[in-house]
């Protein structure tokens, strides 16, 4: 093959559909490539940025199947977290005896800012984060995910089953049945996902206690022997490095455990999150005068901060009887009209526009016969009926009248009737589903199946 083919051929790939291996790509330089400060500045912004926007995806989505890439999001999110991690735990164990902004502005300013520069109260405030994220967060979602996974995957078989009933009645067509189906298979697989997809972040959790301690072991280790600093020196340099590197991987985690929480707990709604919660909280006024009295009392405790409290009283006293009186002044509903009888119609003389005229050839089928009737479900019968007329009026020389088709619910549902002037001529039944096997006489053995007539040769 010489180049001008192989360009060509890498030319045809173009450049859609290469975002997510790009990512991925990018991901695991960032593991073997040392970065400079401000590519991990950047890096970082882009990371809580990423988790920032997927949970605003998730507030405002209405039901999860609308965010089915959600577990396979977190996964990548995950990955880049923790090869981040690897990227600035390389940069401050090789630039911290420099201290501060020797692994980039965003670490500086979560050690030095966040945690107003003392790394004791660093180590309490990332405890807690992971200990929120680790047994409070991770671990509810986790036991829903798993609930919603064993419910989701018990309840296919039945709403399989009323898919189908569904269809057989001919409330339903085709499409609309494969998308039912299609839409139970992306369910069953989004809450699979979503039970093994938390187990990414709890142990994301893990790991960020993990490279805390290691990263500190591993720099007072090296700033003492390898650069001269003493205990108190290195401690400080390293500690509030390794704190605010630790602070920053943990916020966005923190970010997507929410987001992985609440899209498991989320019902299907025409509202989003904030809109359920409105409509939902704040629809009886009696629970907002109950909590305005309880916090008005709390108020007026000696000791207690009264203008907070008394503050709140007031909003929802305010929004209890705001509610209250928006319920009373909807306008009551209106009585249904008197319906007046109509007066009988006057008796006239029998027409021939009161007879229903009789079809001269036709036919009648069950309902479940109507897909092969119905043009809109890929049905051919009136075609094919269209050309034995033509194929007969040539033969015979005078022009076969047309079929009238029409559904008989009284008909078995694979039956149908032939009538000619409304004196039914033949009836028989038919299963689309299956085929007609005709013994030739050199068959051995016997034919298992239903015994029926060859309706066409008898």
């Amino acid at each position: 093959m010489d180049a001008t083919a192989i360009l060509n051929n890498v030319k045809s790939i173009g450049t859609e559909g290469l975002g997510a291996p790009l990512i991925l790509v990018m991901m695991l330089a960032m593991v073997v490539i040392p970065l400079p400060a401000l590519a991990l500045d950047i890096f970082f912004t882009f990371n809580i940025a990423l988790s920032l926007v997927v949970l605003l995806v998730v507030v405002y989505t209405l039901k999860p199947l609308e965010f089915s890439v959600f577990p396979s999001l977190l996964l990548v999110a995950t990955l880049l977290r923790l090869a981040l991690n690897v990227a600035s735990t390389r940069v401050v164990l090789l630039e911290g005896h420099e201290g501060g902004d020797a692994a980039g502005k965003v670490i500086e300013a979560f050690g030095a800012f966040v945690i107003g520069g003392n790394y004791a109260v660093g180590l309490v405030v990332f405890a807690i984060l992971v200990i929120i994220n680790f047994v409070v967060v991770t671990k509810g979602a986790g036991r829903v995910s798993e609930v919603s996974a064993r419910f989701t995957l018990d309840a296919m078989p039945g709403k399989q089953m009323a898919i189908d009933a569904d269809l057989n009645a001919g409330i339903i067509g085709q499409e609309e049945a494969k998308a039912r189906r299609q839409e139970i298979t992306v369910e069953a697989d989004f809450y699979g996902s979503m039970d093994g997809a938390s187990k990414f972040v709890r142990g994301d959790a893990v790991a960020g206690i993990l490279i805390l301690l290691i990263n500190i072991v591993g720099g007072l280790a090296i700033g003492m022997f390898q650069h001269d600093l003493n205990f108190s020196t290195a401690l400080r340099y390293y500690a509030l490095l390794t704190i605010g590197d630790g602070l920053v991987a943990q916020i966005p985690s923190l970010l997507l455990s929410t987001s992985a929480a609440i899209i498991v707990t989320r019902v299907a709604s025409t509202q989003d999150m904030g809109g359920q919660i409105l409509s939902q909280l704040l629809s009886t006024p009696k629970s907002l005068a109950v909590a305005a009295g309880v916090l008005g009392l709390m108020g007026v405790i000696p000791g207690m901060p009264n203008f907070a409290f008394l503050s709140l009283a007031g909003l929802a006293g305010a929004g209890a009887w705001w509610i209250y009186r928006g319920k009373r002044s909807k306008p009551a509903e209106e009585a249904p009209p008197q319906v007046v009888p109509e007066a009988p119609p006057e008796q006239r003389e029998l027409t021939w526009e009161d007879v229903q005229p009789v079809d001269i050839i036709g036919l009648e089928v069950g309902y479940k016969l109507i897909p092969l009737v119905d043009k809109n479900q890929g049905g051919e019968l009136m075609k094919r009926i269209k050309g034995v007329r033509k194929k007969l009026s040539k033969e015979l020389g005078f022009l076969i009248q047309p079929v009238h088709i029409q559904d008989n619910l009284d008909l078995s549902p694979t039956g149908y009737r032939i009538s000619l002037h409304g004196v039914v001529m033949g009836e028989a039944e038919i299963f689309p589903d299956r085929d007609l096997a005709i013994n030739s006489g050199k068959v051995f053995g016997k034919l298992q199946g239903v015994e029926t007539q060859d309706p066409a040769f008898g």
